[in-house]
């Protein structure tokens, strides 16, 4: 049986993950959270959130945090077990302990209990496929780590998964859809419908809704310096530094610039430089289907997208 990898599947409308989307689309947002995306969507064109004065929370290295991870995943029973890398055992541990540090600044700890008062009576929704599915249950099991004996639901129906605290009325949901636009069966083949959302009205009463934007994967060693290496399989330690050898993706060009031409409030979570310099974070041969499977494209949890949404956090906060 020929081993199985599993990297990130190019698309041809939409791939996955080089930065995630923030959008604020009802009244029943905050002030703050108004404030803070229509901030943004002047200076998204460049990519960038900045503070008065000029961090970029986006650029600068992983640190050993001996305080990490954020949670145990033990804790969290609803965790994929795709992504449960210890429960599938992973036996290094190394790589539960990286924080990430901007450069000039620092990201306020993450603190969920907070973050559900924020959003005590509002509709969360992660719109894509895996990937954001990853995030949805790295924040679910942050959130309810930090309120651990308040009580929750979690029912899935469809391609639908509502997360909900009932004591904050507020929801966090997944919609899995790899393309956003319609895919339909035609005499010539599948055909995407540029022109058609039928699952948009899904959406419709979300008061944040975050989306991905396009895919990051791993190619191979050479674009950390280590051109022996066989894709994530043994790496045990992020690139260290600032800089990915592999360089940028032309896909995050296009991101800014539709960005740009958006009437909504619309905020750039640009966390593809610091999701390329975790090598050492994917499932790899932990995820759960043996030394046959080889995941490259999903992230252990605790983990990266543990990361991605402090770096939400901290924006909904004004960093």
């Amino acid at each position: 049986m020929k081993s199985r990898h599993i990297f990130g599947r190019t698309s041809y409308l939409l791939l996955i993950l080089v930065a995630n989307l923030v959008a604020h689309l009802t009244n029943g947002c905050d002030e703050e959270l108004a404030s803070a995306a229509a901030a943004a969507r002047h200076r998204n064109g460049k990519g960038r959130r900045r503070r008065s004065n000029g961090c970029n929370i986006f650029k600068g290295s992983w640190v050993y945090d001996s305080s990490y991870p954020l949670y145990n995943a033990n804790t969290c029973s609803f965790i994929g077990n795709g992504f449960n890398c210890q429960k599938n055992r992973r036996p290094d541990k190394d790589y539960l302990k990286y924080r990430w540090q901007p450069h000039g600044c620092n990201l306020q700890r993450f603190n969920g209990k907070a973050l559900l008062e924020k959003w005590r009576g509002k509709k969360i929704m992660f719109v894509g496929e895996s990937l954001s599915f990853n995030q949805w249950e790295s924040l679910t099991c942050m959130l309810h780590s930090a309120v651990p004996h308040s009580k929750y639901s979690l029912v899935s129906k469809g391609s639908l998964s509502v997360f909900s605290f009932p004591e904050y009325g507020t929801s966090v949901m997944m919609l899995k859809n790899g393309f956003l636009v319609d895919v339909v069966t035609e005499k010539v083949g599948r055909v995407l419908k540029l022109d058609s959302i039928s699952s948009g009205s899904t959406w419709l009463g979300a008061d944040v809704l975050i989306f991905n934007s396009y895919h990051w994967w791993t190619h191979n060693g050479s674009e950390w310096g280590e051109p022996r290496a066989k894709f994530c399989r043994k790496e045990t330690r992020p690139v260290l530094g600032p800089v990915y050898g592999g360089g940028s993706h032309p896909g995050e060009v296009i991101v800014r610039k539709a960005l740009r031409k958006m009437k909504k409030p619309v905020h750039l979570l640009d966390i593809t430089l610091l999701t390329q310099l975790r090598k050492d974070g994917h499932p790899s041969i932990y995820a759960g289907g043996g030394s046959k499977l080889l995941d490259c494209s999903h992230w252990c949890l605790p983990g990266v997208p543990d990361t991605w949404n402090q770096l939400l956090y901290s924006i909904l906060f004004q960093h």
